[in-house]
């Protein structure tokens, strides 16, 4: 991070107070120097929020922060990987309380999580502008990483936690009533990494729910090779959610909404997971998704979940 600009000045010296680790460097280089252990594979993933597009501009800064570290670690649990470090890239609008208080909550999001901050940049965007941040993630795992490709003609279908609170959740961040904690999973998603390190050695494939259910278990299902078919019976709705709803369109909603930030993963028949999760579905030969509630065939909704640029 090196711009001289007067307001990344001041940015960059809030984010040292917050970027611990040796191999940071006290951000005072042009990169960080992270030693890696022997026999172990490097994993990294990198995701952007947009103002406008991935968070709201009402949402509280220290949320926004959380929830940028929080659905690049969720790649990394989908991969069993251990998080060693990230990188971030941010756009200064103007905007010194905002930054502040950004600044702030990744303080406090990183610790939650125990992972270093090692550097990053900024870049100066014009005042008004929605703001574009980014982050890299760093992790190391077993020499065998789960990919979304492998899973086998009758495998099941698990998902951890539940889902389509962050969806409902949204829909309250703008304006509707309800329960605070849908509102919470919206703004503060969960990374499931402990899971993801206890099943990356079991699974035949495996990936986060970002974009909802329905459309991630069709791309699990089609980098795989194979048809997967989903019960929205077995859905697993929330007691908060539930209360909004729990008939068939409440669940079919529930599957395309997204950003729930599960882990989806497929495993043979026989043992269930060393995980809390519940079984959704099942592979099979063929492509594509089907949809059943119960013994019921279900017609597959106009919109399996969301699309980047639609």
């Amino acid at each position: 991070m090196t711009n001289d600009a007067a307001g990344e000045r001041g940015f960059i010296h809030a984010l040292r107070a917050i970027a611990h680790d040796p191999a940071a460097r006290r951000l005072t280089d042009d990169a960080a120097v992270l030693p890696m252990p022997a026999a172990e594979s490097l994993v990294l993933t990198h995701d952007m929020l947009v103002e406008g597009v991935h968070f709201l501009p009402t949402d509280p800064p220290a949320d926004v922060a959380w929830k940028l570290l929080a659905v690049n670690l969720s790649d990394l649990a989908a991969k069993g990987a251990r998080p060693v470090g990230v990188l971030m890239g941010y756009g200064l609008t103007g905007d010194a309380a905002w930054d502040a208080a950004f600044v702030a909550g990744l303080g406090a999001a990183l610790a939650a999580f125990a992972v270093p901050l090692l550097g990053g940049d900024t870049v100066a965007q014009p005042a008004g502008d929605a703001r574009v941040l980014g982050l890299t993630a760093l992790g190391t795992a077993g020499l065998v990483v789960p990919g979304r490709g492998g899973a086998r003609a009758g495998d099941v279908l698990y998902v951890t936690g539940t889902i389509g609170d962050a969806g409902a959740g949204l829909a309250i961040a703008r304006g509707e009533p309800g329960a605070a904690a849908l509102l919470t999973a919206y703004r503060r998603p969960q990374p499931r990494l402990a899971e993801g390190r206890a099943l990356a050695s079991l699974v035949h494939a495996m990936m986060d729910v970002s974009d909802g259910l329905l459309i991630d278990a069709e791309r699990l299902a089609a980098a795989s090779g194979l048809a997967v078919e989903i019960d929205l019976a077995a859905v697993p709705l929330s007691d908060a959610l539930r209360a909004r709803g729990d008939d068939r369109g409440a669940r079919l909603a529930a599957a395309i909404a997204g950003d729930d930030y599960e882990l989806l993963f497929a495993l043979p028949p026989g043992p269930p997971p060393p995980v809390a999760a519940t079984a959704v579905g099942r592979f099979a030969a063929g492509a594509g998704l089907t949809l059943v509630d119960g013994g019921a065939t279900v017609p597959l909704p106009a919109r399996l979940g969301y699309l980047h640029g639609r």
